[in-house]
């Protein structure tokens, strides 16, 4: 049964958050925000000023010294009660996703519990930040190191997961000391304004959570900031190298993910109905806008047909429509401005000579209202052709074949993106060869989006990560907190009588 989408019909206006409430912006500039299904306007988002900016970040450097000397049990306890009221507003929240982005809701309701394992790993902050302690270094001197936390940091999110990826960074970054700034994506923002009055009803106090909507004028006002300790930014490769480029320039923490283009191998030994289903899902679900979405498939030796003739069908099978309906398993794409971009780019691949055996373009949801294009697959397509080297974030699968497993390894190792890849396999050399040799910086083996648990950290190689920290797990605290080391030695003193009580913080 479909859903209907929250607030149907009513344009809300979303503007800032900043401390501790929505404020008015300064701007006069605003964007509108399109139900991706039917393609009618649901919002306006503020486009925020430079004062706008500024406004935020004296909010969260007076409310930093604060926040960074609370208790870390204080801290963690307000990450335990955010999960509580995640968990309470989960439908919600997801009902919100769908009606922005497009994704059906049970993809948005995955995307939710993939950022709330992240809450439930900043709960345990008090274990996670612990130093280092060596008694007698020398005669009298002991040695102990410390976690601080950086300072403002900031988070630039995208579209493609409104949810998922603000919680993989402020979570974390408020449960060491810090306070942030998110800066979510204009196309659908409607979830960064609940993030603020969660955490809000969570206890934390006003200006340790910020949130400025707005584009590249807001953007590069947090870039060129000297209150800006930490960026953290989850986007395209070209504006991931932007944001890296100018804020390290800057003297600042980056972080910076950007684009992919993941390869699965499948070997003529895997389990072909295995490797159809993780195809179908890891391509197609989300309509292909997904970081992780495999776009690529890598048929090994004799893998080809008997790949295609479980895939076919599969394909054939997609029910495809309004992301409110769970019984759906692909809905539109963000925009149509996106969707027209990624049709171009089955017309390019035709040009080029790859075989187009399933066109998006002729399916029967492109006469529907929204921004719907149906699955893609491209056969026989050759690693000089654009559908295979640049990142479409669309539903298309691209087939390369090639003779051997060393060709495969040798092809992913040479594309400029180093962010997911999988293997399918029956053959544990050849899967345990494949993890060790394969220069990407996540791999799957029988699993097709092989993204890492809270407790790891999820991060690309080559062109797919810009800076040396992952982010959320162990990476995900070093990056949002700074290391201090102490040597101390003490002289003999007066020492004070017993104390009976119980020993309290």
């Amino acid at each position: 049964m479909a859903e209907k989408a929250p607030n149907a019909g009513i344009v809300r206006n979303v503007s800032n958050w900043i401390n501790g409430e929505i404020q008015e912006a300064q701007s006069d500039r605003w964007a509108d925000v399109f139900d991706s299904a039917t393609g009618e306007k649901c919002a306006r988002v503020v486009m925020s000023s430079e004062a706008d900016v500024d406004a935020a970040l004296a909010s969260a450097r007076a409310a930093l010294p604060g926040w960074s000397g609370t208790s870390v049990l204080r801290r963690a306890r307000v990450m335990f009660r955010l999960k509580e009221l995640i968990e309470r507003d989960r439908a919600e929240i997801a009902a919100l996703i769908t009606q922005e982005h497009g994704k059906v809701l049970h993809d948005a309701d995955g995307s939710i519990q993939r950022g709330l394992e992240v809450v439930e790993f900043a709960c345990g902050i008090p274990h996670l930040i612990k130093g280092e302690y060596n008694d007698q270094v020398g005669s009298g001197v002991d040695c102990y190191s410390m976690r601080q936390p950086v300072g403002v940091c900031v988070g630039i999110t995208p579209f493609n997961f409104p949810a998922m990826v603000p919680l993989w960074m402020f979570p974390l970054a408020i449960a060491c000391g810090n306070t942030f700034i998110l800066k979510p994506s204009e196309k659908d923002p409607g979830c960064s304004l609940k993030w603020a009055e969660l955490l809000a009803e969570a206890g934390l106090p006003p200006g340790v959570f910020n949130v400025v909507q707005g584009d590249h004028v807001a953007v590069n006002s947090l870039l060129n900031d000297d209150r800006v300790a930490a960026v953290s930014f989850v986007g395209s490769t070209p504006v991931a190298e932007h944001v890296y480029k100018t804020a390290s320039t800057n003297g600042k923490r980056v972080q910076a993910l950007g684009g992919a283009k993941n390869h699965l191998v499948v070997l003529p030994d895997a389990d072909m109905d295995q490797a159809a289903d993780a195809l179908v899902g890891a391509g197609y679900g989300s309509a292909g806008e997904r970081c992780m979405a495999i776009s690529a498939i890598v048929a090994v030796g004799d893998a080809a047909e008997p790949l295609l003739d479980k895939l076919l069908p599969k394909i054939d099978a997609l029910k495809i429509g309004s992301g409110m309906d769970n019984n759906n398993d692909m809905g539109p794409l963000i925009t149509a401005e996106h969707r027209d971009k990624v049709r171009s780019y089955i017309d390019i691949g035709e040009e080029e000579g790859a075989s187009v055996v399933v066109d998006g373009r002729t399916h029967a949801i492109t006469d529907s209202p929204g921004y719907f294009l149906g699955p893609t697959l491209f056969d026989h397509a050759t690693a000089d052709m654009r559908v295979y080297r640049e990142e479409i974030f669309g539903p298309v699968l691209t087939m390369v074949r090639v003779d051997t497993f060393d060709e495969a390894i040798r092809l992913i190792n040479e594309h400029e993106y180093g962010n997911g890849t999988a293997i399918f396999t029956r053959d544990g050399d050849a899967a345990r060869e494949f993890a060790h040799g394969i220069e990407v910086g996540m791999v799957g083996i029988n699993v097709p989006i092989p993204v890492p648990l809270a407790f790891h950290s999820f991060g690309g190689w080559k062109r797919s990560l810009f800076g040396d920290m992952s982010i959320y797990g162990m990476e995900g605290v070093r990056f949002y907190t700074r290391l201090k080391t102490v040597t101390s030695r003490w002289p003999t003193g007066i020492r004070s009588g017993a104390d009976f009580s119980m020993p309290t913080m």
